[in-house]
């Protein structure tokens, strides 16, 4: 934090505190799409977020790729088709003397190489047009992890390089707390009623409705979203209360979460 105290008032700081000590609470890959599309936007604003670790030198890579966006997934992305972007990224950052980088591109975006452009990821690189870069060093244990931030805002600042480097332990942290599966199950609004624990007695619309309030959206920005009205958003809400047993939105959020674990 000593990084940014001194363009911070004490307020700001607070506030700070407050949103990277959320880290020590995270358990699953839902808990971490929530803090990382939340108040952490404020610090590091992204669309994607692709976490990369192996090794290196021989392009033997495992990812997590992080991101409300439909069908930007972990378990949609061959990592052989994604690993030539990431590598090049991670060697860029070792020349840099694994100092955090920003990067920004033309109209193109981030393009993936052949098959690449036919998932849902190749599809979502090309609206990018920036990306921040840095990494997590174990020395212990020999192993580093990549963090590639994409943002479809044109350029980072130096202060957003100056911040990463210091929240960027917190998330990688959270990330470890994590148990990596396999097949890197969606958790997407189209998907996430598959993914509930079956006790539930949500409807797939509510289901919908819960995963953009859990994201932080307001009832008139989820209604644009869903295309449908305020008042509609509403009426599911004051359902999904009576169905979880609440009486607000962050009861609601905490019961949800529960049935998302």
């Amino acid at each position: 934090m000593n990084i940014l105290q001194s363009s911070l008032s004490p307020a700001d700081i607070h506030h700070y505190h407050r949103v990277v000590s959320q880290s020590a609470g995270i358990r699953t890959h839902f808990d971490m799409l929530i803090w990382l599309q939340g108040e952490m936007q404020y610090y590091l604003p992204h669309d994607i977020m692709i976490a990369v670790w192996g090794n290196f030198n021989e392009g033997q890579l495992r990812h997590d790729v992080i991101s409300p966006m439909t069908g930007v997934r972990s378990h949609n992305v061959n990592t052989d088709t994604l690993s030539p972007l990431l590598l090049q990224l991670y060697h860029r950052w070792t020349q840099y003397s694994k100092s955090p980088y920003a990067m920004k591109v033309g109209e193109s975006g981030f393009l993936l190489e052949d098959t690449g452009l036919q998932c849902m990821l190749g599809d979502a690189l090309k609206y990018m047009r920036s990306a921040m870069v840095h990494g997590i060093c174990d020395e212990r244990h020999g192993i580093e992890c990549l963090y590639v931030s994409f943002s479809t805002k044109p350029d980072y600042s130096q202060v957003d390089r100056a911040t990463v480097t210091a929240i960027l332990p917190y998330i990688d942290s959270a990330l470890r707390q994590v148990s990596h599966l396999p097949e890197q199950a969606s958790v997407g609004p189209l998907t996430l009623k598959e993914n509930l624990k079956p006790t539930h007695t949500l409807s797939t619309r509510e289901v919908e409705i819960m995963y953009w309030v859990a994201l932080g959206k307001t009832n008139p920005e989820i209604g644009c979203i869903l295309n449908i009205s305020e008042f509609t958003v509403k009426n599911h809400m004051q359902r999904v209360f009576k169905k979880l047993d609440v009486i607000n939105r962050a009861q609601a959020v905490s019961k949800f979460k529960e049935l998302c674990a």
